[in-house]
């Protein structure tokens, strides 16, 4: 059954090293070129996900700009400074990392 328009299904192996490739057909959809950084989010009750660096940069960069309610209305600002600080700790790992 093909997904629709804008979704994808598939599945992905973890090899020796616990690397994974993403399908082809996901890099194009979401504009992931070799190279660009990927962060890793992960809850033990919600799962895995991940997403394109630059996309986590600008909401933390809102939250930063005093907007955190219009980017997570149900957290508290405490906690969205706290993802904010975060999310450019990881970042500094990976400029360090490159």
């Amino acid at each position: 059954m093909k997904a629709p328009d804008g979704k994808y299904i598939g599945s992905v192996k973890v090899g020796p090293k616990g690397q994974i490739v993403i399908p082809k057909d996901v890099r194009d959809m979401f504009g992931i070129d070799t190279g660009d950084t990927l962060i890793i989010l992960a809850d033990a009750q919600k799962g895995i996900a991940l997403e394109r660096f630059s996309v986590f940069s600008g909401i933390a960069d809102k939250i930063f700009q005093g907007r955190a309610k219009e980017v997570y209305p149900e957290q508290t600002e405490e906690d969205s400074m706290h993802f904010a600080h975060a999310i450019k700790e990881a970042e500094e790992g990976a400029d360090e990392s490159d």
